[in-house]
């Protein structure tokens, strides 16, 4: 096991922890028109696959297959080891990720020396790159804003002989048990098919809805969110997807979603890739007049959440394990220090989270109660 004296004073607070929703989803569609969307609604829709490749193919196992054993844990223990988080952005989900991956760290005997927030920028998360490693941690939780810059930008790591675990998103070309040692991230298709029940059910199987996601090319979130059209059309035929749109920032969604309402004023449904892009959507409802369209997204969000309590507008969230996901990180940073072969990639389950069950829910995926600014308690 490679050990390294820990630079304990060397301590960085760079930008915030992180949150942001995992990320990223395909090209945006064409709109549909609704014709043409209701013509297809009555051929019936075979029944999708739950099963999910990561983005070299690999097959998710489970994250509870990432264990340590006594003795494992003491060789860490005693190796007076180091680690530090380079994030893609910030917010609930990341901060929760983080939270979890910091307490099984601190649990293993593993100091935290960095964290650093990247606000969506490739340019950003290279420099973040390069201060983190000047502090030379064994090992590296991150997950790349840009797979194709970060095959360069993450070099760094590879060189220092850094153990590189991944949330979600690696560099372009890099695979697991060569360049880093594992994947850690969501069930997509159990995801995709959680956010279809939502929303179907909300809308009692039938009605109109609008499906808005990010507007590039991202192996997570385009699963996710194909997933969810899928288990739309197999188990609610009755509902029509009568426009796509994509954004390219999340500022873009109030606009747009906007525009989707004047289009189609028979909506009752917006389906969005996640929490923080969600936000611009329920601002474009609310100042249409509209208290009969539901939206449905992915990650636990305070301002959803809240709009979730105290509105008509939000059908629910999706959890994506997070804490679980920040564990599993730790201790296949663990795997990399003890050169322990880790699975390519494992995947946390998701949990539906409406007005109902949202205290039990944030519990789960945040290992806190809601905050009082969701609450009002």
């Amino acid at each position: 096991m490679t050990t390294r004296i820990a630079r304990r004073g060397a301590h960085v607070a760079l930008t915030g922890i992180v949150a942001g929703a995992l990320l990223l989803t395909g090209c945006a569609a064409p709109a549909a028109s609704s014709g043409d969307s209701a013509a297809e609604s009555k051929t019936p829709a075979a029944e999708p696959s739950l099963e999910f490749t990561g983005p070299n193919g690999e097959t998710p196992g489970p994250l509870a297959d990432v264990v340590l054993t006594a003795d494992e844990e003491k060789q860490i223990a005693d190796g007076d080891l180091t680690a530090a988080f380079i994030w893609h952005t910030s917010g609930d989900f990341v901060a929760a990720v983080e939270q979890g991956a910091r307490q099984e760290f601190e649990r293993l005997g593993v100091e935290v020396v960095a964290s650093t927030q990247a606000g969506f920028d490739a340019a950003t998360q290279a420099n973040n790159v390069q201060t983190v490693m000047a502090l030379n941690p064994d090992i590296v939780v991150a997950i790349a804003v840009d797979p194709t810059s970060a095959a360069t930008s993450f070099q760094p790591i590879k060189d220092a002989g850094a153990k590189l675990v991944i949330m979600t998103t690696p560099p372009a070309g890099w695979k697991a048990g060569t360049d880093f040692v594992s994947i850690v991230t969501e069930d997509l298709a159990k995801a995709g098919r959680a956010n279809a029940e939502i929303l179907g059910d909300a809308l009692d199987g039938t009605g109109e809805i609008g499906y808005l996601s990010y507007n590039a090319n991202f192996w997570f979130t385009n699963q996710r969110d194909e997933s969810f059209k899928a288990w739309t059309a197999y188990s609610y035929p009755d509902i029509t997807i009568v426009e796509e749109q994509g954004f390219a920032q999340e500022t873009d969604t109030q606009t747009i979603a906007a525009a989707m309402i004047a289009k189609n004023p028979n909506l009752k449904g917006i389906y969005v890739s996640w929490a923080t892009a969600a936000q611009g959507v329920l601002a474009a409802i609310k100042a249409s007049g509209r208290t009969d369209i539901q939206v449905v997204t992915n990650d636990l969000d305070t301002t959803v959440a809240a709009a979730m309590l105290n509105g008509t507008n939000v059908a629910g969230m999706v959890g994506n394990g997070s804490i679980d996901i920040g564990v599993g990180l730790a201790r296949a940073g663990a795997y990399g220090v003890l050169g322990k072969t880790a699975p390519a990639l494992v995947a946390s389950d998701p949990t539906k989270v409406s007005a109902d069950n949202l205290d039990a829910g944030w519990l789960a995926d945040y290992g806190v109660e809601p905050p009082a600014s969701v609450t009002g308690k």
